[in-house]
């Protein structure tokens, strides 16, 4: 007979175990204690897990997953804190206190992710404390920001703003992240429980990747027209990409935390997805379980105790490049808002400190983060607009960049992360600089992701380009090297992007997208943009156009080790 003791406890296992013994957003004083004690007296059970319901997780050494043992690299003395900003809002205020912390614990560096947060890093638990006080000051914290919880909830950035919007939606995200972040009812969910909810009509916010989306609709009764929402449920990527099922629903607009309550329980109550951490987010009830749709909406409606009326037709945006960059009217007369490229999402606490302050002289005071790692000023007297563009570009904010520089996005990379194979950021720029140089003019719209490992913190299977970080030898040694995913898209033509088959090494990336580039200048139709483009190539013949000749598949290597619950996915 089998010895119970004897038997191992799993990953799944052990994290369930942890999570029932404590809510993590009562242990204060334990992270008090931590920065009297120094970090040596930190126990396991809070360095793997309970941090990260703070925001907090382990930093990387550098070298990656390849430093490290059992698919994931060591750790330094010191954190990535991620702060939490709801629908990507922000006051100058705020921006200068998150510039003032970066300054002076996080080496002066911060990154704005695919969610509007804003990450820093080489924080020390000496220096925990006082950072989360100081954002309790200004109204920021970073509760829920990691760990199996409620992540930052996202919406339009320029909600409010926007000329062509349904409604402004960005109260009810508000409403949603304080309903659910730092709620006891909610602390302990099977993973993280993402939600987007928008007003307009481009999706900005990629619904289709949430594990709940909302999308703003209209519909006549009574001979008036009422706003509502679209329902889209148990989007996400990372190794297995599934884009959310639209539900038969109308929602109205004080059905929507009701309706976001409900999902949370039903995720909660899911034992099903508590077995395996790499098959617990809300997508495998449908990729493993069975469920559909309509199994879904009757689970729902059973549990929030109303019908919802059925859905409405929707007009989903057609290749729609969701971006703010450049300079844009505002609904409120003489006001405009200006956009600014931040070129993969990396910024300079000086750099904060001076938009914060362009915002208090040509504006209101007012900014945003978006989910392009971008940052926008709000509220801009028409007459500022342009004297504030140039000062943003001043400091390295483009607000006229180019349609590489805008249209980039990268994780973290080895710089920080555990789990990267590759460098992104210094690599990223490097490559918008290569093909700003050898395509200057080009004129189409590109999402060009960089990922630095098959988990998808940069996006890579939405993009129009996305690659993938890999190693392959060269002489004899391991050296950066991507694969190559295209053709994903959202919207109407929603599709993950085709894994074509190529894999080359980091130094030849700009040359593959300049042949790839080229040939679709060369040869592209009336009208016909790069989507289009990809969607009538085979993947052998996207292959041959990146590699330059005719040349064998290469495998992607999905990996089989964990996804660690801190990746911001």
């Amino acid at each position: 007979m089998t010895n119970p003791a004897a038997v191992k406890e799993t990953k799944a296992q052990r994290v369930e175990r942890l999570k029932r013994a404590k809510n993590p957003w009562e242990g204060l004083e334990e992270i008090r204690a931590f920065a009297r004690n120094g970090f040596d007296s930190i126990p396991p059970e809070w360095i793997g897990t309970y941090f990260r319901w703070w925001g907090v997780y382990t930093q990387g050494d550098g070298a990656g997953v390849t430093g490290g043992q059992n698919g994931e690299g060591k750790a330094l003395p010191c954190f990535m804190v991620r702060i939490r900003i709801p629908n990507g809002q922000l006051r100058s205020q705020q921006l200068r206190t998150i510039a003032d912390l970066t300054q002076r614990y996080a080496k002066g560096i911060a990154d704005i992710t695919v969610r509007q947060n804003i990450q820093l890093h080489w924080v020390t638990i000496e220096a925990l404390p006082d950072l989360l006080e100081e954002l309790w000051k200004v109204g920021l914290n970073t509760t829920g920001s990691c760990g199996d919880v409620t992540r930052n909830v996202t919406g339009c950035p320029v909600a409010g703003f926007d000329a062509d919007e349904l409604c402004d939606a960005s109260p009810l995200a508000i409403e949603a992240s304080h309903m659910l972040a730092g709620n006891a009812e909610f602390y302990n969910l099977p993973r993280k429980f993402k939600i987007s909810i928008t007003g307009c009509k481009v999706w900005c916010p990629y619904p289709e990747i949430n594990d709940v989306g909302l999308t703003a609709i209209t519909r006549t009764v009574g001979g008036k027209p009422e706003v509502g929402f679209s329902l889209r449920v148990a989007g996400g990527l990372s190794t297995e990409p599934y884009l959310g099922a639209r539900l038969d629903a109308f929602v109205g607009w004080n059905q929507v935390l009701p309706v976001l309550r409900g999902i949370a329980e039903l995720f909660r109550d899911s034992e099903v997805l508590r077995e395996h951490r790499e098959r617990a987010r809300l997508k495998f009830l449908f990729l493993r379980h069975g469920w559909t749709a309509e199994t879904f909406l009757e689970d729902l409606e059973r549990r929030i105790g109303f019908r919802l009326d059925p859905a409405e037709e929707e007009k989903p945006p057609a290749d729609v490049y969701r971006d703010h960059i450049g300079i844009h009217a505002q609904r409120q007369p003489g006001y405009c808002y200006v956009g600014a490229s931040v070129l993969r999402g990396r910024i300079t606490a000086d750099q904060m400190r001076a938009a914060a302050d362009l915002a208090d002289r040509f504006a209101g005071g007012e900014l945003r983060t978006t989910n392009m790692q971008n940052l926008i000023v709000v509220n801009v007297p028409v007459i500022n607009a342009d004297v504030l563009a140039k000062e943003l570009d001043a400091i390295d904010l483009r607000v006229d960049s180019s349609v590489f520089a805008r249209g980039t996005i990268a994780c973290s990379g080895t710089e920080f992360c555990k789990l990267a194979i590759t460098e992104t950021k210094s690599f990223s720029r490097w490559l918008v600089e290569e093909l700003e140089e050898r395509l200057p003019g080009f004129d189409q719209h590109l999402k060009l992701h960089v990922t630095g490992c098959p988990n998808s913190c940069g996006q890579h299977w939405i993009a129009d380009i996305g690659i993938e970080g890999k190693k392959i030898k060269k002489q004899d040694r391991l050296v950066d090297a991507y694969y190559f995913c295209v053709g994903g898209a959202l919207g109407m033509h929603q599709a993950t992007a085709r894994p074509v088959g190529y894999r080359c090494a980091a130094t030849e990336v700009p040359e593959a997208i300049e042949r790839l580039l080229r040939q679709y200048l060369a040869e592209r139709g009336v009208g016909e943009n790069l989507r289009q483009f990809f969607a009538r190539r085979s993947d052998v013949e996207l292959r041959q156009l990146l590699a330059g000749e005719m040349v064998e598949a290469a495998a992607r290597d999905i990996p089989t080790g964990p996804v660690p619950q801190g990746l911001e996915l």
